[in-house]
């Protein structure tokens, strides 16, 4: 199996956190500017790493954790 290999940067304006959370100073912020990946970092350290996730991974985790079932 062929693994997509992720971007070596994000677009640096296609950063966003949740809605929800803009009184929080304790976010994530994601970026899904790159094809097949989304970009996770601390919003609190925007120059620091960033993970990249595959899509199709990412937006499972995402369901799983809107269902309750984690």
């Amino acid at each position: 199996m062929n693994a997509a290999k992720p971007p070596a940067q994000f677009a640096s304006d296609a950063w966003f956190k949740a809605s929800a959370s803009a009184a929080q100073n304790e976010c994530v912020e994601v970026n899904a500017s790159a094809p097949a990946f989304v970009g996770v970092r601390d919003s609190k350290a925007p120059n620091g790493p960033v993970l990249a996730f595959e899509l199709a991974a990412f937006t499972t985790a995402v369901a799983v954790v809107a269902s309750g079932a984690l």
